[in-house]
């Protein structure tokens, strides 16, 4: 499985959501068949699923991140609205399987798990599971001792390939609570700002606990996407016109 770290230089949100849907369509084709990339944030963002996009309050809710100094955007998996500052960590795991459909349900409670044993080699009380009034609601999600999520996980699948995202959030659940809270609001959905929580370790720290755990399942050989495969990525279904 190819690792690869950290941000293309000069890339910003949209880019960054675009490249995770762009390497789940070239996976065995154009690109490489397994991707493990790990990343934080070029910039404070809220990422939409385009589910949200056809919500009538979905102008209102991507103005109110705008206004919060965060940048809107549409992301390639399911889900709901995430917000998240460069204080969080994003984990895009992208792999070939002919039978990408069927594995879905296994992905979230295997890669759930693996997130939850990472977190508890770090002293903390992971559990995985949905918080009552959480953002981006999934019965999957890793929180905290039961009340406050850490760590939001979401799937794509098409033909013949799977993507399975994580976003971990290190810090700033403070700023992310009241714009979680103004976004659910426009969005007409249930959110309960208790629910946020954040691990407050170093990125170093639950980077390297992470992976330890992907180690010990996959053999993760650190390198770089093709300058071929960057040029293709597309933007313009992930902004969001202002």
């Amino acid at each position: 499985m190819l690792l690869i770290r950290g941000s293309v230089p000069g890339s910003g949100p949209a880019f960054d959501v675009a490249l995770a849907g762009h390497l789940l369509r070239c996976a065995g084709r154009e690109g490489p068949a397994a991707v493990l990339r790990v990343s934080r944030p070029a910039r404070p963002t809220v990422a939409f699923s385009r589910r949200d996009t056809l919500a009538p309050g979905f102008p209102a809710a991507a103005q109110a991140a705008r206004s919060a100094g965060f940048e809107p955007v549409v992301r390639a998996p399911g889900g709901r609205a995430v917000a998240f500052t460069g204080c969080a960590l994003v984990l895009d795991h992208i792999s070939t399987d002919a039978d990408a459909l069927s594995g879905l349900d296994a992905r979230f409670r295997d890669f759930g798990a693996l997130w939850a044993a990472a977190l508890q080699t770090l002293g903390i009380d992971a559990r995985v599971g949905e918080v009552p009034g959480e953002y981006c609601p999934g019965a999957h999600s890793v929180n905290a001792g039961g009340t406050a999520k850490l760590v939001g996980t979401a799937q794509r699948v098409v033909k013949g390939a799977w993507l399975f995202s994580a976003v971990a959030v290190l810090d700033d659940a403070a700023v992310l609570a009241p714009l979680l809270t103004d976004i659910y609001r426009h969005l007409d959905m249930p959110f309960d700002s208790g629910s946020v929580g954040a691990i407050g370790h170093p990125v170093e720290q639950v980077e390297a606990a992470v992976l330890a755990q992907y180690a010990a399942l996959f053999e993760l050989v650190p390198g770089e996407l093709d300058a071929a495969v960057l040029d293709g990525v597309g933007l313009a279904d992930h902004r969001v016109p202002a």
